[in-house]
């Protein structure tokens, strides 16, 4: 098997970096929903698997409680113009940015990941916030529907908040994901309890402790602990709108949850996407835009690449430059932008990208670049994996690996590579590879995913927020981003005023009469255009 060549650059079991004091962990783990002498759980960091938090475990009461609390004090935060809510955002997002190196350091810490990938979480934050506070009071204000009869009927469509909505974020993207949701449910006027995943709760509560120090008032964003098998009911029950990112498996749990209590609900959740490189893209441009698509954050991100699809003419010189750029790759822990490939984030997921890797290499997979551990540089590393030969009965080859790994596939015309980018249930993200923009677009346009992106790996179409960004099929449903990302958490409210005349006939004018100058009427807006 090929080996990466970067072990020179790499730092076994880096010490946590002088930012993150007992006094720290100290003070976020307090600002967990748990009662006094609440049970305690510790996460571990992955790039030594030493203990590293230590938290406290919430319970469906004090689920309860928290929901108790959210409700009074979104009452007085819905009341809040959105002129204020906009003023703490936009204090948020400079404290964001000024202080980045603390979460930085927490995300790796927690996560795994290399600082380079972390910053983009960074830069996340900084752009939804921005966008939010800025275009919120559009998106919110009343708005002028037509009326009914012309003149007469004054429509107007107004938009209140959920309530309280609950928000159960990742391990994977622990700052985007923790509070990109949240600051548009917020800013909405709803309160927000939110579950992150215990790994990497420091981080999420780092967000909600910086997001008070804006403003925010207390009570209006709470964070619990807890598996969702203790607690995920009272998430639920408590719900009046339910935001997830997950998998798909307990995404349907918890779509079937909301259609029983009749809520709203936006799942964002797995993947298998493709990179289709077509037979005209820059080879040399492809191939570190596959990179890009498949590595960062060790291939836990949901919209990396996992299915590479490339012509039978351009196969041997795009993997022999696609192979050579992906073993130059540094892989390692360090508090610095030295490394391009982190660890994985637990055992459960390293044991995944193993077993998807040795099943396939069992059944005749070919290992190109990487394909194993590397236990060398930490408990949780794993190189970098490029593998052809791969076949429908292999796990990896529909199945999601959510690791640094993809398959090679080759095909003869846009028409098959197109079909076999769609033949997967899935559909969350992808990439087109084209030197002519007009071709790659009209490819993008056929491939079945919510977000594509043309010679770029996936963050041209997330960082672009202005545009919604979520899954088809097994990939979830609802949007975040853009105007869908507040609006879903709003109920829509028609308040339509008739003045003078409406539909029944007035005095001294039969039904008959009526109906007939109705019907009239009806023709002639026809006739002049109107809608």
């Amino acid at each position: 098997m090929a080996t990466i060549h970067a072990e020179s650059k790499a730092v076994r079991g880096p010490d946590l970096p002088a930012t993150i004091t007992p006094a720290l962990l100290g003070r976020l783990a307090a600002l967990v929903a748990a009662a006094p002498g609440a049970e305690r759980t510790t996460t571990s960091a992955p790039y030594t698997g030493l203990p590293l938090a230590d938290l406290p475990v919430s319970t469906p009461d004090d689920v309860d409680e928290a929901f108790a609390r959210a409700r009074v004090a979104q009452r007085g935060w819905a009341a809040t113009p959105v002129r204020e809510r906009k003023r703490i955002l936009l204090r948020y997002h400079d404290l964001v940015l000024a202080r980045r190196n603390e979460v930085l350091d927490l995300m790796q810490a927690e996560n795994g990941k290399t600082r380079r990938d972390a910053f983009l979480e960074v830069v996340d934050i900084g752009i939804v916030s921005r966008y939010y506070a800025r275009t919120a009071e559009k998106y919110l204000r009343p708005k002028r529907r037509r009326g009914a009869i012309p003149l007469l009927t004054r429509t107007t469509e107004l938009r209140h908040p959920k309530g309280v909505v609950t928000v159960v974020s990742p391990w994977n993207y622990p700052l985007s994901m923790a509070a990109s949701d949240t600051v548009a449910a917020l800013m909405a006027g709803n309160a927000v309890v939110q579950k992150p995943d215990t790994q990497t709760a420091l981080t999420a509560l780092w967000s909600m402790d910086l997001l008070r120090e804006a403003g925010l008032p207390e009570d209006v964003w709470q964070m619990v602990i807890g598996r969702g098998s203790s607690i995920g009911g009272a998430l639920m029950d408590n719900a009046d709108y339910m935001m997830f990112t997950g998998s798909t498996a307990t995404g349907r749990h918890i779509a079937a949850d909301a259609g029983r209590r009749l809520i709203g609900a936006s799942l964002e959740l797995g993947g298998k996407n493709p990179m289709i490189v077509l037979d005209d893209a820059d080879i040399d441009k492809a191939a570190a835009g596959a990179v890009a698509a498949c590595f960062p954050s060790a291939g836990q991100l949901c919209v990396s690449v996992e299915r590479l699809y490339v012509p039978e003419s351009l196969r041997d010189d795009f993997i022999a430059a696609f192979v050579a750029r992906t073993r130059e790759l540094a892989v390692g822990g360090a508090y610095d932008y030295s490394m391009d490939v982190g660890s994985l984030t637990t055992p459960a997921q390293l044991a995944t990208v193993t077993d998807h890797v040795n099943d396939a290499v069992a059944k005749g997979a070919t290992v190109l670049a990487g394909g194993r551990p590397r236990p060398d540089l930490g408990p949780l590393f794993h190189e970098p994996t490029i593998l052809t030969d791969v076949t429908p009965d292999m796990t990896l080859h529909s199945h999601e690996t959510f690791g640094p790994v993809v398959s090679v596939h080759t095909y003869r015309d846009d028409e098959e590579a197109i079909a076999l980018a769609n033949a997967t249930p899935y559909g969350l993200n992808a990439g087109v590879w084209s030197r002519c923009g007009a071709r790659g677009r009209a490819v993008a346009a056929r491939v079945h995913a919510g977000t594509v992106n043309v010679n770029e790996a996936f963050a041209a179409a997330w960082g672009s927020v202005d545009a919604p960004m979520g899954g088809m099929g097994d990939s979830g449903l609802g949007r975040r981003h853009g105007a869908d990302g507040i609006l879903k958490y709003t109920d829509p409210q028609t308040v339509a005023h008739q003045r003078l005349q409406g539909f029944t006939p007035p005095p001294g004018i039969s039904p008959e009469t009526w109906a007939t100058l109705l019907t009239g009427s009806i023709k002639l807006l026809k006739a002049i255009g109107a809608r």
